[in-house]
């Protein structure tokens, strides 16, 4: 803003040749010439010194003004000017600390080796930055951003230091927050599921000989039921009681919250009382709770295991227990179960399997239709077939549906299943069109997630409308699990559009399900497909040769055709079609086959009818 003060300057050495040589000029007019350079230089130094007074004044104010605290020393790092932030921050005043060494201040925090680096990097760079914990007046502590920069002379030597301070006290805490917060359950206050890994690694590491580590998951049954009851806030009291308990009885133990209610302790043990402790717990988890003049007894259901018998990872340990725990809940819950090899038995391979599905359907060139023909028990003529799903696997070969179809639909692909499914079968229906084969219908499961997580219908349509296959001669079955499921609504309606827009449905695995004779009544549908657990024992078998009887003239009573699954045998073929079954399908007539054999098997079968009809006119 201005010049910096210098007295090296052309006019203030005229001056001063002036004032020495004013006495030997030889005329007064010289010497007044002399005495007014005097005076112009003796003006221009008195401004610079004014101006160097105005700028000390500025500085001053700065330094009060500014929101950091400031403290400058000299060479040797003594006190020799400090700002109103800096008292007001630490409680010292100037008097207070004059001439004192700045690091006095320090909190004793800093060992010895801190401070070597602190003055070589002054040293070195002229400069330093970081974190330092000062001492107040009172004593106490706090952290600081300290930022020191070294002022030198004209010859580079250090004159002084200036050190600006920013208390970072608030910012520590947030930390402080954060990482707590990231640790710990904000309800209860206990070790959240990150904490509760890391401190089973912990312990696990270690761990001494003849140690070992109990690990129980524990969860409360119906707690859904509870919130609704009680309110979230009652509920929300409830979990933190429920840890407070927990965490009181276990002595010496970890205990933490996953998440909901879930909650998960684990001791270091030297004792063989793994079932013991568990069902202690369970125990002193089902004494009753009072919320708001409510008493609860609670339901537990424990998942447990013991480390290093069940593991001696973290991440295996914690997926033993929830294996544990499921298993507990598949019983009913309300009891304990202990992690077994039984129950991790495909976990694994669940999750690889899995993955290799969704990368199936992705990538395509795995899934593949097979097709079972259906014959007309009157001649044995072939009068379609169904479509059944199945997976080449390129490293396990031939893959069950038993095993990916559970799978699927627990993960929510059976709908992008169920859409392949369609696409495909009507792919085929042209193909075989093209090639001069006469039509007949191909029947396709549809799953209950199509229904209420897909558009079953708007697929339907866009399938026929590319491939320009006729909606009759794709059938669609449905299982009687699949029409009852309220998560579809009224299944009624959509069957009903879906049979006015040509496609029939037949209800397939008829008699397993739970049904009753009137819902059945008000079902559109065209087609009963008779389970194979009724005709494996026929015709020997008295209940099912009973059960085929009625089925079969209760759907001749509903305008039903009739299909039973699962032939085998000549005796089974005869026995249904003596008991008025129109159709069958099973292993006697043929097996699932690729659409390449099926088609040869269709074209004998043409020829095969076609020869009986000359026959029979001839």
């Amino acid at each position: 803003m201005w010049p910096r003060l210098s007295f090296n300057r052309p006019l203030i050495w005229l001056g001063l040749s002036a004032m020495s040589a004013v006495l030997w000029l030889p005329s007064v007019s010289l010497r007044l010439g002399a005495l007014l350079l005097m005076a112009v230089a003796m003006w221009d130094g008195w401004r610079q010194v004014k101006l160097e007074q105005r700028r000390s004044r500025l500085t001053e104010q700065v330094m009060r003004q500014s929101g950091e605290a400031v403290m400058i020393t000299d060479d040797q790092h003594r006190i020799q000017a400090v700002n109103p932030a800096f008292t007001e921050l630490s409680g010292f005043e100037l008097s207070e600390v004059a001439g004192l060494s700045a690091s006095n201040l320090a909190a004793a925090r800093h060992d010895s080796a801190f401070f070597e680096r602190f003055w070589q990097a002054l040293i070195s760079a002229g400069r330093w930055e970081g974190e330092l914990w000062q001492r107040r007046k009172d004593g106490s502590e706090y952290p600081m951003w300290l930022e020191v920069q070294v002022i030198t002379d004209p010859h580079g030597r250090a004159e002084h230091h200036i050190a600006t301070f920013t208390d970072i006290s608030l910012r520590k805490a947030r930390e402080q927050d954060l990482r707590r917060i990231g640790r710990e359950d904000p309800l209860t206050g206990l070790p959240n599921r990150f904490r509760l890994h890391e401190l089973l690694a912990s312990r696990l590491r270690h761990l001494r000989a003849g140690e070992c580590l109990d690990l129980a998951l524990i969860d409360i049954d119906g707690f859904k039921e509870i919130n609704d009851g009680l309110g979230v806030s009652a509920g929300d009291r409830l979990l933190a009681r429920f840890g407070k308990r927990l965490a009181g009885h276990v002595a010496g133990g970890v205990v933490g919250r996953l998440g909901g209610d879930e909650f998960m302790v684990l001791r270091t043990t030297t004792y063989d009382d793994h079932e013991r402790w568990v069902e202690g717990l369970r125990s002193h988890l089902g004494e009753p709770f009072e919320i708001d003049g409510s008493t609860l007894r609670l339901g537990i259901t424990i998942g447990s295991c013991r480390a290093p018998e069940d593991g001696n990872d973290d991440g295996v340990l914690f997926q033993r227990m929830e294996a544990a725990l499921a298993s507990a809940r598949r019983h009913g819950g309300n009891c304990c179960q202990r992690f077994r090899p039984a129950l991790d038995v495909g976990d694994g391979p669940n999750l690889t399997l899995l993955n290799d599905l969704r990368e199936a359907l992705a990538q395509g060139g795995q899934l593949e239709l097979h097709y079972q023909p259906q014959h007309r028990l009157s001649d044995d003529a072939m009068i379609g077939m169904e479509a059944l799903l199945r997976w080449r696997h390129p490293r396990d070969g031939m893959i069950s549906p038993a095993e990916f179809i559970p799978l699927a639909e627990r993960h929510g692909l059976m709908a992008p299943l169920g859409d392949w499914v369609i696409h495909q079968a009507l792919t085929q229906l042209a193909h075989w069109r093209s090639r001069g084969l006469s039509p007949l219908p191909v029947w396709i499961n549809i799953s209950a997630m199509q229904l209420f997580q897909g558009d079953l219908e708007k697929t339907l349509a866009t399938g026929r409308a590319r491939h320009d296959v006729a909606s009759q001669w794709l059938g669609l079955e449905l299982t009687e699990s699949v029409l009852l499921d309220d998560r579809g609504g009224d299944i009624v309606p959509r069957l009903e559009r879906l049979r006015d827009l040509g496609h029939r449905i037949a209800l397939d695995d008829f008699g397993t399900g739970y049904s009753s004779l009137g819902y059945l009544k008000e079902l559109p549908l065209d087609k009963l497909k008779l389970d194979r657990a009724f005709i494996k024992a026929l015709p020997g078998d008295s209940a099912d040769a009973a059960i085929v009887n009625a089925v079969t003239a209760m759907a001749r009573g509903l305008s039903l055709e009739i299909l039973a699954e699962g032939v085998e045998t000549a005796e089974q073929r005869d026995y249904l079609r003596q008991a008025g079954c129109d159709e069958v399908q099973g292993y006697f007539y043929a097996r699932p086959m690729p659409a390449h054999e099926l088609e040869a098997l269709w074209r004998e079968s043409a020829t095969r009818q076609e020869a009986n009809t000359r026959q029979a006119v001839a």
